[in-house]
């Protein structure tokens, strides 16, 4: 851990919320939980917080370390501490697990207090405007009434754009990387064979897994496999792995071993995250990706409702991205330009996939530091 650029140790806390979540599509939670995680100081005006937003498999722990014998920092460290991008010396920033996740917020794995046993399954089917609106609650519970910038990459940079167009006054400004207005339809069916793989393994049990004391690891771990492969470029792929073997040769090798690196690489993506991630959990996240479509209540005119936003932009896109390709961020700035609303934009060239907001690219951070510079506490 290098101090000198690190949060350090931080320590997670929960707030509760017994005000009654009404979600988008007409169901309600009665009371839930948020974990969080702050990193730097709230200053006397409280006007330099900062909101991070995660994605798919993200959680609350952006940055910093749990204890000294931690393997990993937190999943954004790159970016956020003392004079990198996300300057913990100049902002407060805030970042949740989201509700319906597996790390400590309110989820499927939680217990249903009108039943006494855990949601499985049965846990409300949350979309990404319910999240913006559970966060919402929280801003106003940490006595914030403005973002100083609410920042996301891929589910998280959705959630950015749906605070832009939810609670225009309520951010000034918006970060937006490797992300869409809405999904496409590979998009969807990459989504929804993940969720088959899930849905049809023996021990899914219709999501009561947990009763059986069994998880659906097989078909979670191949969700992960099919996941993990569409963030990854091809020349990333090929520069990683190649056709290296992981052992032994193509001549002697039985049908059924692991051959290839990059099949023993995306076994052991597959295998650790069914340890970590819970299924139901999955479905849930994979289907608000699929619902989102941020020209909702705008008859399908993104212009329209690019519009409706007052935050000041940076849409960053990653050249190697195949899974929200640049041409996607594109489609956001010109709706944006369109409306008359400032924005920055930039497509980094990188083979790092739709991870490469994720990665530590020289000029990634370099541009997004130098835009957060402007971003005034």
């Amino acid at each position: 851990m290098n101090e000198d650029t690190s949060v350090g140790l931080v320590e997670p806390f929960i707030e509760s919320f017994d005000e009654p979540l009404h979600l988008h599509n007409g169901k309600t939670i009665d009371s839930y939980q948020l974990l969080v995680e702050t990193y730097g100081t709230l200053n006397a005006e409280r006007s330099n917080a900062v909101l991070i937003c995660h994605a798919l498999s993200g959680n609350h722990h952006a940055a910093g370390w749990h204890s000294s014998s931690d393997r990993k920092p937190g999943w954004w460290d790159r970016l956020i501490g003392p004079g990198k991008a996300i300057d913990t010396r100049r902002f407060y920033v805030v970042s949740l697990n989201n509700l319906g996740g597996c790390d400590g917020s309110t989820g499927p794995g939680s217990i249903n207090p009108a039943t006494g046993e855990r949601w499985g399954s049965a846990f409300p089917s949350v979309q990404v405007i319910d999240w913006v609106n559970s966060q919402h609650r929280l801003m106003e519970r940490l006595g914030i009434s403005q973002w100083a910038a609410v920042i996301g990459g891929s589910l998280g940079g959705m959630q950015a754009l749906q605070w832009a167009v939810s609670y225009p006054d309520c951010l000034r400004h918006c970060a937006v990387l490797a992300a869409a207005p809405n999904l496409t339809a590979q998009n969807i069916a990459f989504n929804e064979i993940a969720r088959h793989a899930i849905l049809t393994d023996p021990d899914w049990h219709n999501g009561r897994y947990a009763d059986h004391q069994v998880i659906p690891s097989r078909g979670l771990a191949l969700a992960r496999m099919v996941g993990h492969l569409t963030y990854m470029s091809a020349d990333g792929m090929a520069d990683k792995f190649g056709r290296d073997l992981r052992e032994g040769s193509l001549q002697n090798a039985d049908e059924t071993e692991v051959v290839f690196q990059v099949e023993s690489y995306l076994r052991y993506q597959g295998s650790q995250f069914s340890t970590r991630f819970d299924a139901n959990t999955y479905v849930l996240m994979t289907r608000a990706l699929d619902w989102f479509d941020i020209t909702d209540g705008f008859n399908g005119d993104l212009t329209a409702a690019m519009a409706s936003t007052r935050a000041r932009f940076l849409v960053l896109s990653f050249s190697s991205d195949w899974r929200f390709s640049p041409a996607r961020s594109r489609e956001l700035v010109n709706a944006l330009l369109n409306a008359g609303r400032p924005v920055s934009y930039a497509n980094i060239e990188t083979d790092g996939g739709h991870d490469g907001f994720l990665l530590g690219d020289p000029m990634y951070t370099a541009l997004f530091a130098a835009w957060m510079e402007q971003v005034v506490p």
